[in-house]
Parts: C-alpha cells; structure tokens; sequence
C-alpha cells in the first residue's frame, strides 16, 4: 500500500481555496477607509503594578501613557513613553496593551541610524529607522500585546531589541495598512470585442489614478503631514504572481506569460468598488480568476523586526500579516526563539503577501536559534535563513593585522567581528579553512552599526597570531566563528513561496525536524557557503534532516551547494548529515543534490510519486443488468516514469543510500563527478550510478467493490 500523502497538501490547497472563497465573496464590498487619527495626549506617568502571579514583574499598562485601544488615536508615542518608563523602572516589567487595536503611525516613533545585513548596504538613504516599538538598553522585559491587533502605517521597523538581554514580545497581531507591496486579485477575465481582460481588484487603504496604460499608486496619506507616505506607478520595479487555487507562487513568468499585468495591455478603466480593468490588445486567455499579482520595489529600506546585540530574545504567539522591508533580521544575537508566530496575511485583506523579502533572516548569531510549531507562507522570499558572514580580505597590513571587506551591496555598516571573536580564514577556492588561518581577534577598527564615523564597508583587524604566509587579497575570506550558532528548526509549516524554505550554514549543529514543505518555488533546504555572491557564510559539520514531508516540491528538494570546489572529493566544505525518515510525494525531481560533502547518509525516507503523474479508469462491458446476469470490469491507467535521477553528488566522499522506499515511476539513478570508486555506497535496490534505471510509473492496476458479494443461499432442508 502505498503511504499517504502529507498533511501539508490537503492543509495548503484547503488554505489557498479557502482564501480565494473568501475574496471572491467580497468582490464587491469596500472595506472602510483608512483612519486618520489625532495623536494621544500626554499623560501624567503612572506608578507601575505588581504583576499577579509574577513576582517582583512590574508593570506598565500603555494606556496609562495615552495609547488608545479604540483604534482612534495615534498610540505610537505613547507606547515610546511606556516603554521609557519601563526602563527607568530599572527591573524585571511587563509592559502590556490591554485588548483592543492600536494604530502606530512612524512620524513620531524612535528613530535610530541603524544597518541591517542583507537591506540596504550603506546607502544613506534608509539610514534613520522608525521603530514603533523600541526596546532598547533594557534587561528582563516582557511586551504583552494581550491579543491586541496593532494597525501598522506607513514604512517602519514593528518592533525591535537593541542591545537587551531576557526580551519577549508576546500575544499580539500585527496587520499593515496600504503596504508598498501591492496585491492585485483578478475577480473577473473574459473576452470583449475580441480583446481579453482582467478585472483586478486593489485592497482597501491605497490610493489610485487611472493615466492612459499605466496607473499612478500612493501608499495612505500621514495624518501629521497630509502626504502620502510613498507613491509608484506601473508595475513597481518587481512581479511575481501566486494562484489562490492550487497555492503555486512564481517568479518571472508563468507557463510562458508574464507576472507583469501591464506587459501588453491597451487600455485600462477604473470600474468603482476598488476595480480596475485591464484590456489586452493580445487575444490569448487571460488569466484566470483566483491569481494574484504581486508587486514591489526591490530596495529593502528596514526590517520589520530587529534584533541587535541582544540576549535570549523570545517571539512567541503573535500574527505578522506583512512584514514591510526585510522581515524578522537577527543581527549579531545570543540565543533567538521564534515560537507559534503565523506569518499570513488576513484573509478578508485582499492581500496575499506575507512579506516583501525574507520571513526571519540570522545574520551571526551564536548560543541557539530555535524556531517551532510556525506557520511560514506567501512570501516574496526565503522564510527562514541563518547565515553568518564572509568578508573579503583586502590587504595584508602586518604580521598579525589586515583589513577586511564585506562584498554585497545590501550588506554593510555593522560590525563583523569584537575583541575576543574567533576568526577563520576561508580559502575562496574551496570554501576550506585556510592551514593555520584561525586566531582571536584582539583589536577592530571598523563599522559600529550605529554612524558613519568609521568607514561602512572596511575593517582593519588585529589578531593574536600571525597570520598565514601567502594569502592573498580577493582570494581568502574570514569569517566570524564564535557567531555561529546551534540551529534547531521543528514543527513547523512552510507553504507557497517562489523561493527556497530554509537556508541554513552554521558550523555548530542543526536539528530540521517534523516540518511540512509544500509547494516551494526552488530547493525546499539550500546549504551553501557562499564567497562569491551574497557572501553568507558559513560551512555546515553536523547537520540532520529528520522526519519532515516534502509535497509539491521542485528539483534538487534538498540541495548542497557552496559557490566553489566540488572538483575533489578529498577536499570538501560540508561534512556530518543524516537525512532520515522524511516523506517525499514529488513528481519528476531530484531529490537531493550534494556538492562538497563529507560524510553523508541517507536512509529511512519514503519517496512517493504526486498523484498527478498517474491516471486510472475503469470500464465495464454493459451497465445495465437483470436478475442473474453480471458484467465484466476491467481497470486500466495510464502513467509518466521520471527522468530525472533521485540523486546527484560532486566531489563527495563517504556517501550512503540505503533502508529507503521508493514508489515505481522514478528513474533511480545516481549521478556522480569528481569522485573516486568507493566515495558511494548505493545499498538500495535497483540502482545504477551514471545509467537510467526507470521503473514502470504505473504498477499493478486493479480494483475492489465497495459492496461485498452475496452467498448464494442454501435450500433448507426437507
């Protein structure tokens, strides 16, 4: 029998078609209007309260600082002052919203001159933060939303951490108003006068002018100001497009058209009620009702949340309907949880995207980063990436001092490495410590993260040792070793993204385990170390990949990929991984790809082929029947068998495949290059390594009644 398929599916096309039910119900309503708040009077500071049951926790209430739970006021500034007074207080405080919805608008929030990995880089631009919530210098500290509903406005960072230890921002659901990413639902195509059209619907809050082919967009307008907060028009700078039915999200094109809903239109009319229509001059179908095109700049001006030089930070029961800027960015962090957070649009939102960017991104993070029982979906990028990072060594200045470089536009200003850090040099070549290469750092001078006093880009490192002979600038990349942390990835669920699940390169040990991945865009886990692209470092050593579901998945679904090497098995990046009894229901994929890896063993996995790839009817010869005359059933089907090999491996050594189960209709192949006999130890059967080796994609066909047959009865006797 073969198993069945994931829980993940059913949950991601239930989900999908549940929230295309529940958008095309309300084609036709307008959600309210945007409000433009009056700001919360200052208040007089109140003494804090003794938290019930929770010791010598004090705390603030914000609406005792004028936050407004009706959702009228502007509570942004109050909230700055609870959150002062917390820290004055100078112990452990719980700092909460009582029940209700709060707007927070950015034009009177804390502003910080900040950079981020992986946003913006140095450009001066985006240097100033807004940060509605501002946790900041503070020890022991606990933001309770009490299942508030925060409105975010505008482009600001929800909430961040700097330099705090023992932090938990808990029970809250954040929703954003007129995100500078725009979704645009087609509610209605069709063909008129033989052109198509589309008629797509614009979410509540934005606003929207009509010029000839192309129309004019603006974010919602400050209450402080009278501005709108942002403008655009077209089709921003980046499509992509999700389909509601079936959850599929790509970037690009799709099945050969275009994610741009303005490539090739010929005239476009406001139709009211929040309806555009879009006439093409091409006669080719239009997309169908249910799609959702989704648009966005590509600069990443702030993270939405952000976690700096802190300690022992908790995210846990909260809601992010979108995520403006950069998602969750830990940067440089001890011990990080992400705990039951769902990130997903509201479903009566007309929005569908979860987050411009990534999801949660670490960059250098030590101690432990665990991330369970989450629900991670619709974004625009990788929903979760634990990265450090490689800067490049640009000169040689003394026995033990050189300057370094970090090499990605969108990541710089903040510090790599502080006095005490172990430092490794990374041979470029092969993504390998260099001999002799690991010393610690006695001395920076560099970025601080916080000003532009010190060159963003450049750091000149001393250390305690000398440093190895022969290196050369551009050919060698240190990265920061003490800023790696232990990763444990549990429980969670990752749906519809264009992009990969999880990326993940960290030299202390990683725990993937228990997670549904359905319908990723690209490798639903990606190992690489890269020194030639976005320089995220590091090099994994122990890494196990246990008990997850794969559905929907492209090809490789698992895939080990560093930037360089790869030419020789005795010299490889990654070493130490188990994939071990995980379900895969895939079509016509590899399953995984390694590069570069010591020491791999994949055993236990069951691998089953999608649904789609089969089709099975039956027939009978009559279907009308009397008394005592019966008919003759025969069943039959029809069925593809894969081309592609389950598994590739380059320059890989102690590799073993065995104890798994696999479907028929895959072709079990293994592929290899650079690699010597004996690197592969293939103990499953029907195998060959550089040959196809195909099976029937259909099997045994047959077919059982739902009615049980009837014993003939037996005459009594006489």
């Amino acid at each position: 029998m073969r198993p069945s398929t994931s829980r993940g599916v059913g949950r991601a096309r239930g989900a999908a078609s549940a929230l295309l039910a529940s958008l095309l119900a309300l084609v036709l309503v307008t959600g309210p209007a945007a409000a433009s708040p009056a700001v919360a009077s200052p208040a007089v500071v109140p003494a804090a309260t003794p938290a019930a049951g929770d010791g010598a926790r004090a705390v603030v209430d914000v609406t005792d600082f004028g936050a407004d739970p009706s959702g009228a006021l502007d509570s942004t500034p109050a909230v700055a002052a609870a959150l002062d007074h917390a820290k004055d207080l100078g112990g452990p405080t719980r700092v909460v919203f009582p029940t209700g919805t709060y707007q927070l608008y950015p034009d009177r929030a804390p502003v910080r001159e900040l950079y981020v990995s992986n946003t913006v880089g140095a450009d001066q631009r985006y240097k100033d933060k807004r940060i509605a919530i501002l946790v900041e210098d503070m020890d022991d500290v606990v933001v309770d939303g009490e299942g508030s509903r925060l409105v975010m406005h505008g482009e600001q960072t929800i909430f961040a951490s700097i330099r705090s230890r023992d932090v938990v921002f808990e029970d809250f659901t954040t929703e954003w108003v007129a995100p500078r990413t725009l979704d645009l639902t087609v509610v209605a195509a069709g063909t008129t006068n033989g052109q198509t059209y589309r008629d797509l619907r614009v979410p509540d809050g934005y606003g929207y002018a009509v010029d000839g082919t192309t129309v004019r967009w603006s974010g919602e307008s400050s209450p402080y100001t009278g501005a709108p907060y942002w403008t655009d028009q077209g089709a921003f700078g980046y499509q992509q497009v999700v389909d509601l039915a079936t959850g599929r999200s790509s970037r690009g094109s799709w099945d050969g058209a275009s994610t741009n809903p303005f490539a090739g239109v010929s005239a476009i009319t406001d139709l009211g009620d929040a309806r555009l229509r879009f006439v093409y001059a091409a006669s080719a179908a239009p997309a169908p009702v249910g799609r959702v095109f989704q648009m966005r700049r590509t600069h990443r001006d702030t993270p939405a949340g952000f976690v700096w030089e802190s300690e022992r930070m908790t995210v846990r029961d909260a809601t992010f309907g979108h995520l403006h800027g950069f998602g969750i960015v830990a940067q440089l962090t001890e011990d990080l949880t992400i705990d039951r957070v769902r990130f997903r649009a509201a479903a009566d939102s007309w929005r569908t995207s979860a987050a411009s960017a990534d999801l949660v991104q670490v960059s250098g993070g030590r101690g432990t980063v665990t991330i369970t029982d989450s629900d991670f979906g619709f974004a625009h990028d990788d929903p979760i990436n634990v990265h450090g990072t490689y800067v490049e060594l640009v000169s040689v200045d003394g026995p033990r001092t050189a300057t370094f470089a970090y090499r990605h536009g969108e990541t710089a200003g903040f510090p790599q490495f502080y006095a005490g850090d172990e430092l490794a040099l990374v041979d470029k070549a092969t993504m390998t410590d260099v001999p002799g290469g690991t010393a610690t750092v006695v001395a920076v001078d560099g970025p601080t993260g916080t000003d532009t006093s010190h060159d963003l880009t450049r750091m000149t490192v001393t250390l305690d040792r000398d440093l190895p002979a022969g290196i050369a600038p551009g050919a060698v990349v240190a990265e920061n070793v003490t800023y790696t942390p232990a990763v444990e990835i549990r429980g969670n669920h990752f749906e519809s993204v264009p992009t990969r699940g999880i990326l993940v390169t960290t030299r202390k040990p990683v725990l993937v385990e228990d997670n549904t991945f359905d319908q990723m865009g690209m490798a639903s886990i990606y190992v690489s170390a890269d020194a030639r692209s976005w320089y995220e470092s590091s090099v994994v050593r122990d890494l196990t990949i246990r008990g997850n579901t794969f559905t929907r998945a492209q090809s490789p679904v698992i895939w080990f990929d560093p930037t360089s090497g790869g030419g020789d098995s005795a010299v490889t990046a990654h070493a130490g991984v188990v994939v071990e009894d995980n379900t895969f229901v895939v079509g016509d994929v590899t399953l995984l790809q390694a590069k570069s890896v010591a020491g791999l063993d994949v055993r236990g996995n069951t691998v089953v082929r999608d649904d789609a790839a089969r089709s099975l009817a039956l027939t009978v010869d009559r279907t009308t029947l009397a008394v005592g005359e019966s008919a003759v059933a025969s069943a039959t089907g029809t069925a593809t068998t894969a081309s592609a090999p389950l598994f590739r491996l380059q320059g890989s050594r102690d590799v073993r495949l065995h104890d798994n189960r696999y479907d028929t209709g895959f072709n079990r192949r293994v592929d290899v290059s650079g690699m010597r006999a004996g690197d592969v130890t293939v103990e499953d059967a029907g195998f060959r390594v550089g040959a196809d080796a195909r099976t029937d994609g259909l099997g045994t066909v047959g077919f059982t009644s739902s009615r049980r047959a009837r014993r003939a009865r037996r005459s009594p006797p006489r």
